[in-house]
């Protein structure tokens, strides 16, 4: 009688856990926007992930080789190791992208740290992904050292070779070795696409263009090397 007793809540337990949503919708939910950022008045954050719980089931990448999990001093990081990856897209855009999987946005911020790792050179670089449809239709933003038509833009690919659509650019990204903080704030229903870079006050890019609405999100590199962290999403309260 008193091993019944004792098996009881310990199952009970156990169900009760395998009902519960993924931890990390649970703790999006109840940990809400900073109040201090005026881009997140009237969003609520929808997605969180640090890598601290080893699960990389949720992302889609290209190419699975290129990327590993990594201990970067006791701090969990997903790192895209290998340039030269073995996909292949159907039109010229990056090579390495990582989506994540099942959650289609339309209206969104997009909040993530992210650290070059490849030596110094002019077109060092890491991209973000957002609005994918497929492997020919999708959007990005480029985080370029040098700027020109290819570098340092937001592109469109729309069944064809990338396009630049930016409105507004800088001379370049300041990379160095150190961990850095982007943005995307798109506007779905106006067209229009932000981009910060550390100050998120200010964007470093701008776009207008409503080709794409609703698609999936997501982190890489045209042909570099870096690790990407702290993601989180934000979409607007209905």
């Amino acid at each position: 009688m008193k091993v019944r007793q004792m098996l009881f809540p310990c199952v009970f337990l156990c169900w009760i856990c395998c009902q519960l949503p993924d931890a990390r919708l649970v703790a999006a939910d109840n940990e809400g926007p900073s109040k201090d950022d005026p881009a997140l008045n009237g969003m609520k954050l929808v997605y969180k992930h640090d890598f601290e719980d080893g699960r990389i089931d949720q992302y889609q990448p290209t190419d699975i080789t290129a990327w590993k999990l990594l201990d970067q001093e006791g701090n969990k990081v997903f790192a895209l190791t290998k340039r030269n990856s073995d996909y292949k897209p159907p039109v010229r855009s990056p090579l390495n992208r990582n989506l994540l999987r099942d959650l289609k946005l339309g209206s969104f911020v997009m909040d993530i740290r992210l650290q070059s790792t490849i030596p110094d050179y002019d077109h060092r670089s890491l991209c973000l992904f957002f609005g994918y449809q497929d492997d020919a239709h999708l959007y990005y933003v480029h985080f370029g050292k040098k700027t020109d038509d290819h570098a340092n833009q937001i592109f469109i690919v729309n069944g064809e070779p990338r396009v630049k659509i930016s409105t507004r650019t800088t001379p370049g990204t300041p990379w160095d070795d150190a961990w850095h903080r982007a943005r995307i704030i798109r506007n779905v229903d106006k067209g229009e696409i932000q981009v910060f870079f550390d100050d998120f006050k200010s964007p470093v890019m701008t776009a207008t263009d409503k080709t794409f609405a609703e698609g999936l999100v997501g982190f890489g590199s045209f042909d570099d090397i870096g690790n990407f962290d702290d993601i989180r999403i934000y979409v607007p309260e209905e």
